[in-house]
């Protein structure tokens, strides 16, 4: 393939190499989740658990709408997992301050201390690979996962959580 306005080629556009990609995609996504699965499944629990406990750790009074929008589930799944981890004591629901209607989101002291675990070893293996890769090609990596993210969402996850309106501040520390 061929660059319209300046003619060159982009060797990394091959077919193969686009296929590479989506095979580094696989293989990292396997590995990247192998550990935490294992964790889950000793207490009976998926990935649809993992990521509700990252996204409301994550972003503590995070409203179940704004949860469903993230995760893009049915009501019907959020619902059944929400229900296992409030049941097991590892999320709490509050009422809206403003809206009682609404319900927020947050870990318990038992939540923290899962999303703490399930996240340890992708934190590390995301760190090492930062470490090793360098400073321009962690940019690089974020501007081709920004990338593959569909564009309303791109949007979201690229801003500042400060200037996000759709998502409270991610928690510091």
């Amino acid at each position: 393939m061929s660059d319209l306005r300046t003619g060159q080629q982009h060797l990394y556009l091959r077919d193969e190499d686009l296929r590479l990609g989506i095979e580094l995609l696989f293989y990292a996504y396997r590995d990247f989740t192998a550990e935490p699965d294992r964790m889950l499944d000793e207490i009976g629990f998926g990935r649809a658990h993992h990521r509700a406990i990252y996204f409301v750790g994550r972003y503590p009074g995070i409203v179940v709408g704004e949860l469903l929008a993230i995760l893009r589930i049915t009501k019907q799944s959020l619902s059944r997992v929400l229900g296992e981890l409030v049941r097991k004591g590892y999320i709490v629901q509050k009422p809206g301050a403003v809206d009682r209607r609404q319900r927020r989101l947050e870990l318990t002291e038992q939540g923290q201390a899962l999303e703490r675990k399930l996240s340890e070893n992708q934190r590390r293996r995301i760190a090492a690979a930062y470490r090793s890769a360098g400073p321009a090609a962690v940019e690089g990596f974020r501007r081709v996962m920004l990338g593959l993210i569909d564009e309303r969402d791109r949007r979201k996850v690229a801003s500042e959580p400060a200037k996000n309106p759709l998502l409270p501040a991610p928690k510091r520390g």
